[in-house]
C-alpha cells in the first residue's frame, strides 16, 4: 500500500496543473473585458426581424414580454412577433394572441427548444426576414433592443448576443446567485471575448442570427439540448463570430429554488457534453487545417465540464492525501476533512471576491443582494456533483421550469 500516497499526490498535482492551465486562459480572456466593446454606431432602421418565442405553459408571464416588444423604439412594420406554443397545458396561445402576437402552433413532437425553433424557422423562412431574434417567454426586453441589433447587423455582424440582465435578483439566494452568474458571463466571458476579437457565446435568449448566416449554415440545424451553444460552435466553424452587443438588454427570470437551479444547470451541462461530443472532432480538424485562436478558445469552452470534474477529483485527492498524515483512522478522517475544507474555504473566498468585483463593475450593488453574494460559492460548488452526474447520465429532454414573475416596469437598472 506504500504506492497509495505518491499516487494520490501525483494525481492531485496533475489535476492542479490541468486546472491551472484551463483557468489561466479564462483569466487572460476575462481581463480583456477592460477593453470597451465595439460600438456599432446608430444606423437607420432597415432590418426586417422575425422574433421567435418558444413557449411552454407561459400564460402568466408572456404578456409583459409581448408588451415590451410591441413598444420597441423601432418601426412596427419591420418586425413580427411569433409565439410557438409547444406541449402546453394552459392558455399560452390564447394569452399570446390577446396581447397581440402571432401564434404558430408547434404540430410536431419536440424534446428541446431547438426543435421548436427549427420548426418555426422552416415554416417562416420564405417570408423575407433579414434576421431572426430569439427570446424566452419569461423575458422583458429593453426598448432599444431591436434598434441596437439592427445597427449591429448593418455594421456587418451576422450573429450577436445581447446583455442578459435579471428580472428578480433579490427574490431568493438562488435567484441572486443566478443573476451574479449571468453578470459574470456578460462581463468576463462575452466582454472578454469581445475584447480579444473572439466569438461571444449565444446564451439561449436575447440573440440574433441573420438569414445570411443561416443560409451559410444550411438552415436551423441544431440537434442537441443546448441549441444556443451548438449554433455558436457552428458559427465559429463557419469562419464567423458571435458579436457582443451590450446595449441590447434582455431581463431574464432566474430560478427561485435550489431544485430548479440544479435542474437547469444539469440541462446546461448535459448540453455542453452533447455539443463537445458532436463538434470537438470537427473543431480539432479545422484547427489542424487552419489554426485560429477562435477555434482554440471554443475548444477550451467545451472543456468546462471536464474542468469541473477535475475540480471534484482534485478535491477528493486533496482530502485523501491529507489523510495520510494521521496515525489512526480518526486522525486520518480529521486531516482529510480539514484538507477538503481548506480547499473549499479558499474557493469560497475567491468566488465571493470575484462576485463582488463583477457586482461593482456592473453597478449592481444593493443590500438586498446579500443572500446571493454570500452563497455564490455554494452555487459554484454544487455544480461539481451536477457535472459528475451528467457525465454518468445526460439529460436529453428539456424539462419545464415554471415562470411566474410577471414584470412590466421598475426593472433592476444596469
Amino acid at each position: 500500500m506504500d504506492w497509495l500516497f505518491p499516487a494520490a499526490l501525483a494525481l492531485t498535482g496533475t489535476m492542479g496543473v490541468l486546472m491551472s492551465l484551463w483557468g489561466m486562459w479564462y483569466l487572460v480572456s476575462g481581463i480583456a473585458c477592460i477593453k470597451k466593446p465595439l460600438d456599432y454606431g446608430v444606423h437607420p432602421a432597415q432590418t426586417r426581424f422575425a422574433i421567435l418565442i418558444a413557449a411552454r405553459n407561459e400564460e402568466l408571464v408572456i404578456g409583459p414580454l409581448i408588451n415590451s416588444l410591441l413598444t420597441q423604439n423601432y418601426p412596427e412594420q419591420l418586425y413580427d412577433i411569433w409565439v410557438i406554443p409547444n406541449n402546453c397545458t394552459d392558455n399560452t396561445a390564447l394569452a399570446a394572441q390577446n396581447f397581440g402576437a402571432n401564434v404558430l402552433e408547434c404540430t410536431v413532437p419536440v424534446k428541446s427548444k431547438g426543435e421548436v425553433l427549427r420548426f418555426a424557422y422552416n415554416h417562416l423562412r420564405g417570408r423575407g426576414y433579414d434576421a431572426w431574434l430569439v427570446f424566452d417567454a419569461d423575458n422583458v426586453v429593453d426598448s432599444r433592443f431591436l434598434a441596437e441589433m439592427n445597427s449591429a447587423r448593418l455594421a456587418g455582424v451576422q450573429a450577436a448576443q445581447g446583455y442578459r440582465d435579471s428580472k428578480n435578483p433579490y427574490d431568493s439566494a438562488v435567484s441572486g446567485c443566478s443573476s451574479i452568474y449571468y453578470w459574470m458571463m456578460d462581463r468576463f466571458h462575452n466582454g472578454g471575448k469581445a475584447g480579444l476579437g473572439l466569438s461571444a457565446m449565444i446564451g439561449g435568449t436575447g440573440f440574433m442570427v441573420t438569414q445570411r448566416l443561416l443560409d451559410k449554415l444550411g438552415g436551423w440545424c441544431t440537434e442537441t439540448i443546448s441549441e444556443d451553444l451548438e449554433i455558436t460552435v457552428q458559427t465559429v466553424l463557419a469562419g464567423e463570430r458571435v458579436a457582443y452587443v451590450p446595449k441590447a438588454i434582455t431581463y431574464d427570470e432566474q430560478p427561485l429554488t435550489w431544485e430548479q437551479s440544479i435542474k437547469q444547470r444539469r440541462r446546461w451541462t448535459s448540453g455542453t457534453l452533447q455539443v463537445a461530443q458532436t463538434y470537438m472532432t470537427a473543431l480539432g480538424a479545422a484547427h489542424l487545417k487552419r489554426p485560429r485562436l477562435a477555434l482554440f478558445d471554443f475548444e477550451v469552452t467545451l472543456l468546462l465540464p471536464a474542468y469541473q470534474l477535475s475540480a471534484l477529483v482534485g478535491l477528493i485527492c486533496t482530502a485523501f492525501t491529507a489523510s495520510f498524515g494521521g496515525k489512526t483512522l480518526f486522525q486520518a478522517l480529521i486531516l482529510g476533512l480539514a484538507g477538503a475544507c481548506g480547499n473549499i474555504a479558499w474557493a469560497a473566498l475567491t468566488a465571493t471576491i470575484a462576485a463582488g468585483i463583477v457586482i461593482t463593475m456592473e453597478g449592481k450593488w444593493n443590500r438586498r443582494l446579500w443572500k446571493g453574494l454570500s452563497t455564490y460559492w455554494l452555487f459554484l460548488l454544487t455544480w461539481l456533483p451536477i457535472t459528475a452526474v451528467s457525465f454518468w447520465k445526460k439529460t436529453t429532454v428539456w424539462e419545464e421550469i415554471r415562470h411566474t414573475r410577471a414584470m412590466t416596469a421598475q426593472l433592476p437598472g444596469r
